[in-house]
């Protein structure tokens, strides 16, 4: 990425920033205005951003965000809120994120015979976590009640650091598959990296959080200092992972889990960092998505390509959606709104560049290209209905009366920051100082 490059998305950032007061709460959401400049802006448009997703500034710039979202996401979710209040999240992680794997990777296999199995189960794990960015009107939306839109919230939060393990596992029986002289070494690889990542993680986010505290409570840090110990803290725990063999990734979201859960003093740095620096890295993956992914992707696109991504935002995340919240006592527009919002989007990126880096696959044009279209795809469709589908949503439950929608529950950080904190909402009264005492 040259110089023209750099000054091209820093023209953008500018740009945007002026206008995304404006922007806010309407069909055209950030994600989607940054795919749309880096693919004008890139080789298959005005070719003024020259963008090589092979490069290793690329992939640094990749690994950098997935390591800081995977750990700030992580660090944001209390385990005590989440157990009292968000059985709903909770459901769809551990049995529909599970059956959503299962029922694309039944689709992949059946519309593309010519992938190795493990290949098909792979593409189906790369496109099951969610980004509550890509519809950001929904959870911000005040009169969709609290619990539904935590419940977005929540499980788009988790799901992909939930969802990394079976990725890696996949793309080493993939490689594996591929590469049979070598299969046990792939599989070797593939077991060490899950099960050495969580271990540096928990030890070294404790041991972070602790001195952390410490050094709070005697006077040794000051706020900007503590903001950069937590960043420090999540490369470290990434390193550490790595150097032990492990997964640097699942390291750093089980590491900022357990930070988050044990630092005592409020850390309002992570908050900041999510309407800051986390959201600057997000908008420029998103135009590195556009400017040099998107065209590699439609490079290998096909009719099965795009009726697998139709599949992917539709039935085969909506089914298992709607087995997971049996018995919940949700009304079913309610099934069908967390059914829709699960737009596919940040996770997604960033699990493809690491997987094409890394693994050694036979079809890499075709997995990128069907998580370049479903993307793509999401971005628009979500960003398009998110502000029209939540303002239709909150009218039908207003006339619901008395439901499980409006249960009380307790809202957690955004990633892009706090929403509506300090305000009263129909099943939900909180503010930002008692979501800071929670977290520490």
């Amino acid at each position: 990425m040259d110089l023209t490059s750099v000054a091209v998305i820093a023209s953008g950032l500018l740009v945007f920033s002026l206008i995304s007061g404006r922007l806010h709460g309407t069909s055209l959401t950030a994600p989607m205005v940054f795919i749309l400049f880096g693919f004008l802006a890139g080789t298959d448009g005005l070719a003024i951003a020259i963008v090589n997703p092979d490069h290793g500034t690329i992939h640094l710039i990749a690994e950098l965000t997935l390591i800081l979202i995977l750990f700030t996401d992580a660090a944001r979710i209390s385990i005590t809120r989440l157990r009292r209040d968000h059985n709903l999240p909770v459901r769809m992680l551990l049995i529909g994120l599970p059956m959503t794997i299962v029922l694309g990777a039944i689709f992949a296999v059946q519309m593309f015979p010519n992938l190795l199995f493990w290949e098909a189960v792979l593409v189906a794990a790369l496109l099951a976590p969610t980004d509550a960015a890509l519809g950001q009107s929904v959870v911000t939306a005040i009169g969709v009640p609290v619990r539904i839109r935590q419940t977005i919230n929540v499980e788009s939060g988790l799901n992909d650091g939930i969802a990394l393990p079976a990725v890696l596992l996949f793309a080493a029986l993939a490689s594996a598959q591929a590469d049979a002289a070598d299969a046990g070494g792939w599989i070797r690889f593939g077991l060490m990296q899950i099960a050495l990542g969580p271990v540096a993680g928990i030890v070294v986010a404790y041991v972070g959080a602790r001195l952390i505290d410490v050094a709070v409570a005697r006077g040794w840090v000051n706020d900007s200092y503590q903001g950069i110990s937590i960043l420090a803290l999540a490369l470290v725990t990434y390193a550490a992972a790595e150097l032990m063999g492990g997964n640097g990734f699942i390291a750093a979201f089980v590491g900022g889990m357990v930070f988050g859960n044990t630092i005592r003093h409020p850390c309002t740095f992570l908050f900041e960092f999510m309407e800051t620096e986390g959201t600057l890295l997000m908008l420029i993956t998103f135009f590195i998505f556009g400017a040099a992914l998107l065209p590699e992707g439609l490079a290998h696109f096909s009719l099965p390509v795009l009726l697998y991504a139709v599949l992917s935002l539709t039935l085969i995340r909506m089914i298992p959606v709607a087995v997971s919240l049996l018995g919940s006592g949700l009304r079913l527009p309610t099934v069908l709104f967390l059914g829709w919002f699960g737009p596919r989007g940040l996770a997604s990126i960033l699990f493809v560049l690491l997987i094409l880096e890394k693994a050694e696959l036979v079809h890499r044009g075709e997995l990128l290209s069907i998580t370049v279209a479903t993307v793509a795809l999401s971005a628009l469709f979500h960003g398009l209905s998110a502000a029209p589908l939540a303002k239709r949503y909150a009218s039908m439950v207003a006339n619901m009366g008395d439901c499980q929608e409006i249960r009380p529950a307790t809202e957690l950080p955004l990633r892009e920051g706090h929403i509506g904190y300090g305000k009263k909402h129909k099943g939900h009264t909180r503010d930002e100082q008692d979501c800071i005492d929670e977290m520490g």
